[in-house]
């Protein structure tokens, strides 16, 4: 979820939860201050009732003044204190019943008590009270939907500035051009700018004195293992060589041609890993594996090799280098890997490529099988075939996976 969403989300509940209770407390006081005013004009009554009976020394009629309704009973009581109560408010008019409001007093006749009870319809103060509380629903309706628009546009506006900012941080690569960051007024994106500014400076530089530490170290390597290599040829001519000494010089000469391609392989992975091969073109990949089919048969017929092969017409944007290396060691772990009148099946349809090759009885480790120097006790190569092959395929999103179903082992490309 979006830090805005997340802070919407919260400021609503919060907004509401607030609204609510305040509604209430409102509601209640409003309800408090109508019912106060009816008391007093109820009291109010009560005295006129009084002043009535002792200026005229009788009851008054039975009355409707003023919407008021005034009962007479008689009573033993010598003291009644007022009280207030909510009751029912007959009008005879309308010929219903409504909710009231009524006081009960006492006043004295001629010696005789008698309880007054003066009640008040209480329709007014309702209607007015719940005209009051339909204002408040809808301004506080209109209140959460201006903040519901608000919080959606003006925090999305706010937070442009990160947007663009994490943006250009995915699509970040250490061969970019300098980051174009917006200019902002928050303090705390300003801040965060400054960071990934100076954080990108540092790593390119860091990219950069690593790179040429790199190719200068490569470039040395390569001179003197060609001075050694070209030396060896030359003993190796050597017709004086006793057989134990040619042994020795072969060992020697193999071990110089696997540290050359093992630097080879080293600089490649550098190239891959930091997006440094940029020929892309479209290529036909079916074209591609019987070229490389054709260039691997005379080490396929030399170990008898059957392969069988079912290939349909895929086209790939990737780079002609990259693709020839993930072609030639897929070949040649196939190969190297299998054994003698072993098989070699090849699948190539819109969707995936696999090569299925017989060889070991037993699986290879899937979950270490393309970390870099895994490789098989009796390998010869650097360790590097595959785990060039899935950097390669992770270069054009392209999923490498390996599995093993008796007798094949199978590596299977989905594009």
């Amino acid at each position: 979820m979006k830090l805005s969403t997340q802070y919407s989300k919260v400021n609503l509940i919060v907004a509401i939860s607030v609204l609510f209770i305040a509604g209430i407390v409102y509601y209640t006081t409003i309800s408090y201050i109508a019912n106060d005013q009816l008391d007093t004009s109820l009291s109010e009554e009560i005295v006129e009732v009084t002043d009535y009976v002792k200026t005229n020394q009788q009851l008054p009629k039975p009355f409707d003044f003023d919407e008021d309704q005034t009962t007479f009973v008689k009573t033993n009581q010598l003291e009644i204190k007022r009280k207030f109560f909510d009751t029912l408010y007959c009008n005879p008019r309308e010929k219903g019943c409504e909710s009231g409001r009524a006081i009960i007093g006492l006043v004295t006749l001629k010696g005789v008590n008698y309880k007054v009870v003066v009640v008040e319809s209480k329709e007014a103060t309702e209607n007015l009270i719940q005209l009051i509380t339909l204002i408040t629903i809808v301004l506080i309706a209109i209140l959460l939907i201006v903040l519901v628009i608000t919080n959606r546009y003006i925090l999305d506006r706010l937070w442009k500035p990160f947007y663009n900012t994490l943006r250009q941080l995915k699509a970040f690569t250490i061969t970019d051009i300098e980051l174009n960051l917006d200019e902002t007024k928050i303090d705390e994106f300003k801040e965060l700018n400054s960071a990934v500014l100076s954080m990108s400076s540092r790593v390119k530089n860091d990219y950069q004195n690593l790179k040429t530490f790199t190719e200068n170290a490569s470039h040395e390597m390569m001179t003197p293992i060609a001075v050694i290599t070209s030396k060896l040829d030359t003993l190796i001519q050597d017709e004086t060589l006793k057989s134990d000494q040619y042994a020795q010089i072969n060992d020697i000469y193999a071990a110089t041609n696997k540290l050359s391609r093992l630097n080879q392989s080293l600089l490649l992975l550098v190239k891959i890993e930091n997006d440094l091969v940029q020929d892309n073109a479209v290529l036909n990949l079916k074209e591609i594996i019987l070229e490389k089919l054709h260039q691997f048969n005379e080490l396929i017929q030399n170990k008898n090799i059957g392969v069988i092969h079912t290939l349909a017409d895929k086209e790939i944007t990737a780079s002609k280098y990259l693709i020839d290396i993930l072609i030639n060691n897929l070949f040649n772990n196939a190969i190297r890997h299998n054994n003698a009148y072993g098989t070699i099946r090849i699948y190539l349809t819109n969707k995936q490529l696999v090569f299925q090759n017989t060889g070991d009885e037993q699986p290879l480790n899937p979950n270490g099988i393309f970390e870099r120097f895994q490789k098989g006790k009796n390998s010869e190569g650097t360790g590097l075939g595959l785990t060039i092959a899935k950097n390669i395929c992770s270069q054009y999103n392209f999923k490498l996976s390996y599995y093993f179903e008796d007798p094949l082992h199978t590596f299977q490309i989905e594009f």
